[in-house]
């Protein structure tokens, strides 16, 4: 074998004299030698069964992606709880510094991304996860030694560098063991880890505004906290984060083999492919879908440092101390939790509504910051309550662009590839959301008011439309010719009929499956249906 064997073109692969399409075991699903060992000696599954099986589906590997995502946001957002415990003047921050320092972390954030991504599909999840987990954790308790500004902008560029790559990770195991149909419904309240972050984290903070004659900075006790339940967090990634399916200790072999098939007959897409292959990551750079996702992400994050100026924004209202918008935060973040549940059930309830549903929950944000910046300034019950209605619930059309984005693409370097890209874009919109917060437009931020409303709530969600229009006229042509799409890719790639899936109704659905092994992009694979 060449040295080069592990980054292979298309036009690498052999042809038998038949005319058939030889894939190389190397380039196939990570997932093909643990099902040439036990697929054949598993049964189907019963209706009974496939119900247990989505249980501890839910309850394993959803409830840790949760808690990992939810300590993700709790440790971003420590700068906007320590800011009202005394943390700005421990350290002389300014409001435009702080902005700066928010900058910082998302630059990091960015670059961290294209490296992470090639770090994801070389090394195991679980290892890799592990390591990023205890550097953040790390990096959480060097917040208790900062005391300038320079300190606090290292601390937040090499924060947004180790968590840059932990997001897709997580995207990438929901995609490994549910279903299309499970994951679209599932995303949205996956995500309220976002923004209902601020409800485990604001009780903590008001635990600690409530500590008196404290030897330490009540920041600093905070900071702990929250870094404590990071490491914690790093233990159990470390005992029980599965690489794959096949590595999921709390199933069986029988239920990974389940699980392995249901995922692949439903989304026709590969679950796990550890050889990073160039033509797909080309692919997806010349895949124009891929930058209209990332152009949403820049303008739709424009708003994304709302909800860490609000706790900001009801103090300089006046009226409002530090408990009150600590606990405002807290109510807030209900809001937008019960609003995420209503989002994944409806997506649970309807297929392919995603593009609908994000422009539905697109409203609130939008009438929130018209009526914020039109409001006499008098009238502060108004503004406060407009201020939270702007700011907790935007981040639903995020969740399902972000979800969309990795779904409606196959191939697994394709997969990854979009997803750095889109997260990219995420990045870039949060180095510039802070800056346009300035401290001389204090208190009511007129400008920053008017981007949003412009930019993040008004062109991004006609990009989602234009997006989903363009997707929608790939599904029709491609429905028109689906049989005759499905025989000819059954006859280049000599796929077998061996096996009746059981996940999916039709002929074709085992054709699907076969095809999902081959990990084919979405453009090579013609019988790819893109989610709506």
């Amino acid at each position: 074998m060449s040295k080069n064997e592990n980054i292979l073109e298309v036009n690498d692969l052999a042809t038998s004299n038949a005319g058939e399409v030889i894939v190389p075991s190397r380039l196939a699903d990570a997932t093909l030698h643990f099902m040439e060992q036990h697929d054949s000696e598993t049964p189907r599954i019963e209706e009974n069964e496939e119900k247990r099986l989505k249980r501890k589906l839910f309850f394993f590997i959803y409830c840790l992606v949760f808690a990992i995502n939810l300590l993700l946001y709790m440790d971003k957002a420590i700068l906007s709880y320590d800011a009202i415990l005394g943390f700005f003047e421990d350290t002389g921050l300014t409001q435009n510094t702080y902005n700066t320092v928010n900058t910082l972390f998302y630059v990091g954030y960015a670059v961290g991304q294209f490296p992470g991504q090639f770090l994801a599909q070389r090394l195991p999840l679980r290892s890799l996860l592990t390591i990023l987990l205890a550097t953040w954790t790390c990096i959480v308790f060097l917040h208790c030694t900062a005391y300038n500004f320079s300190g606090v902008a290292a601390l937040r560029f090499f924060l947004g560098l180790t968590e840059s790559i932990v997001m897709p990770i997580l995207i990438n195991t929901m995609s490994m063991f549910f279903d299309s149909t499970e994951r679209a419904a599932a995303q949205p309240f996956f995500f309220v880890t976002c923004m209902g972050a601020p409800i485990p984290t604001g009780f903590i903070a008001y635990g600690v505004l409530h500590i008196k004659n404290a030897n330490i900075e009540l920041w600093r006790i905070f900071t702990i906290i929250i870094g404590g339940l990071t490491f914690i967090m790093t233990i159990v990634v470390a005992l029980m984060f599965p690489n794959n399916p096949t590595s999921a200790k709390f199933f069986s072999v029988k239920e990974r083999v389940w699980v392995i098939r249901r995922v692949q007959s439903t989304t026709g897409s590969s679950i796990e492919q550890k050889v990073f292959k160039t033509h797909q990551f080309k692919e997806a750079i010349h895949d124009y879908i891929t930058w209209l996702f990332f152009l949403f992400f820049v303008l739709q994050q424009l708003a994304n440092n709302l909800p860490y100026q609000q706790n900001l924004l009801f103090e300089g209202m006046g009226g409002v101390d530090a408990l009150g918008s600590t606990l405002v935060s807290v109510a807030g973040a209900g809001f937008s939790a019960v609003a995420a549940l209503i989002a994944s059930l409806s997506m649970l309830k309807w297929a392919n509504i995603s593009t609908f549903t994000a422009l539905f929950w697109n409203l609130p944000p939008l009438i929130g910051s018209i009526s914020a910046v039109s409001l006499p300034w008098h009238n502060k019950i108004g503004i406060l309550a407009n201020i939270c209605m702007a700011g907790q619930v935007f981040g639903i059309p995020f969740i399902i662009a972000l979800s969309w984005s990795s779904s409606s693409t196959s191939g697994y370097t394709k997969r990854f590839t979009r997803s750095s890209i889109s997260l990219l874009g995420y990045a870039i919109g949060n180095i510039i959301s802070p800056q346009i917060w300035r401290e001389k437009d204090a208190p009511r931020f007129f400008p920053a008011w008017i981007v949003q409303i412009i930019l993040s709530f008004g062109l991004a969600p006609c990009i989602l439309i234009f997006i989903w229009w363009k997707l929608r006229g790939r599904n029709q042509q491609r429905l028109l010719s689906m049989d005759q799409t499905l025989k000819r890719l059954s006859e280049k790639y000599e796929l077998s009929n061996d096996r009746t899936d059981e996940f999916k109704n039709g002929s074709n659905a085992n054709v699907v499956s076969n095809l999902a092994v081959l990990d084919l992009t979405d453009l090579e694979n013609e019988s790819f249906l893109y989610p709506l």
